[in-house]
């Protein structure tokens, strides 16, 4: 009696010793290049998700888009040979087209507007993508996209005729290029910098940390003062990866990852900061837009966002809570603006 329960007590602890399940590992693929803080963060959160599962959850990355753009990835995930990736939000438009709501044109102007608006909005949208079969754990701020120019158009009259990076299957520059008279240019993000050297391009767009993380800051000369559009990321790992892990471990990896994103979220206002310094001691010139091109851009941004709303089948009740929520903030108290911040 006493070697039978022997034999049960130590076959119930080498079962508590082994993994509970089949170990998997995830592929995900980013732009990010390999030493970034992106990385760092990221390669920290799969060594300590490897350690809490005692290897039954590891991570391999494909860094500085080895595996190509958005689209690419998004494909690749399909056909099971990565299981998730960074995007930019709007890539998932397809599926959850009010993903784009918060990159309509000059819809936030300063980074208080985007956190009122994010502490409500976030868990809706990512319920929405969730549904759709793509887990997340949050998004993760790009910051505010600026204008850059090879030379200077702080006017419409300036910029008119420029030919301009078009971001494959984005819906938003699409609209803003043609509402603007520019020349498309669509270009993948690894082509832009090749585009700016050969003269294919002569503006560009993004936030201040991709102008110096891709090296724009080396072609361009002038960036415009004004925050034309908000993006912003997430983490993205498909229903059929993300349902091959037991539930315990779906837990642990949501606690880990969605702490690694509150990190990234919270680093890009710094970051951006930083690049705008950067930029500024590489040479590159800030223009002010004068008072009548600020409201041309007004009326441009209206006129794509109404466009937008419509092509893209955004939620209008949606879209209007948001700019009710902007208003009332805007009148209760000043905000600081996003460019200072």
């Amino acid at each position: 009696m006493q070697r039978s329960i022997l034999v049960v007590v130590l076959v119930s602890l080498l079962g508590s010793l082994s993994p509970a399940a089949e170990a998997v590992q995830l592929k995900i693929a980013t732009v990010a290049p390999d030493g970034s803080f992106w990385m760092t963060e990221a390669r920290k959160a799969a060594d300590e998700i490897s350690e809490r599962t005692y290897g039954r959850v590891t991570f391999r990355f494909y860094p500085g888009g080895t595996m190509g753009d958005d689209s690419a990835v998004l494909r690749k995930m399909r056909i099971g040979q990565l299981h998730g990736g960074v995007f930019i939000a709007g890539s998932f438009s397809h599926v959850v087209p009010d993903l784009q709501i918060y990159n309509l044109p000059l819809l936030f102007s300063t980074y208080d507007q985007v956190d009122a608006v994010r502490s409500g909005t976030d868990p809706l949208l990512i319920a929405d993508l969730d549904d759709k079969g793509y887990h997340t754990f949050g998004f993760i701020e790009g910051g505010f996209a600026y204008i850059y120019s090879t030379k200077k158009a702080a006017t419409f009259s300036d910029l008119e005729g420029s030919k301009a990076w078009l971001p494959e299957s984005d819906p938003v520059g699409r609209v803003l290029v043609e509402e603007a008279s520019l020349s498309p240019v669509p270009l993948g993000l690894a082509d832009v910098l090749t585009g700016l050297q050969t003269g294919l391009v002569d503006v560009v767009s993004g936030p201040p940390v991709a102008a110096v993380a891709l090296q724009w800051f080396t072609k361009v000369k002038y960036a415009i003062e004004y925050p034309v559009i908000y993006t912003f990321g997430c983490v993205v790992i498909s229903d059929r990866a993300w349902s091959s892990l037991s539930v315990e471990d779906q837990r642990l990896v949501d606690e880990v990852l969605g702490r690694m994103t509150e990190t990234l979220d919270r680093r890009a206002r710094e970051d951006n900061e930083g690049a705008r310094r950067a930029l500024e001691k590489q040479g590159v010139v800030t223009l002010t837009p004068p008072a009548d091109t600020e409201r041309q851009w007004k009326e441009l941004a209206k006129r794509s966002s109404d466009r937008l709303v419509e092509e893209l089948g955004l939620d209008r009740e949606l879209l209007s809570r948001i700019e009710a929520e902007i208003a009332a903030l805007d009148a209760g108290a000043p905000t600081e603006a996003a460019e200072g911040q």
